[in-house]
């Protein structure tokens, strides 16, 4: 039988660890993770400009996917198929940086 998978650690425990390891008050650790938030979202939104590195982690960035049009598919025995056009759109990306590639080793 497989073992069972681990669960994520929870917001309380992140906050909990921060709290211990950097001897910040709770509300002052909330207000970090707050305005790093906040950061992203000015960097990923629409007047920002898509990308942003967190050194070390990861780099987070938007996707402009061009819309594409309706067209007409081959399936596997031979019949035709219409495949709906889709609208441009918008996808976020994060990518793991070296070193958060290094702690995984």
């Amino acid at each position: 039988m497989a073992a069972a998978k681990q669960k994520s650690i929870s917001k309380s425990e992140i906050l909990k660890h921060l709290t211990d390891t950097t001897e910040l008050s709770k509300k002052q650790v909330v207000s970090v993770l707050d305005a790093l938030s906040a950061l992203v979202a000015k960097n990923v939104g629409k007047k920002g400009p898509g990308v942003i590195a967190l050194p070390g982690l990861v780099k987070i960035k938007v996707v402009n996917k061009p819309a594409s049009p309706a067209r007409k598919n081959v399936m596997v025995l031979g019949q035709l198929r219409d495949i709906p056009a889709k609208p441009a759109s918008k996808k976020v990306r994060v990518l793991p940086l070296k070193a958060l590639k290094d702690m995984v080793k």
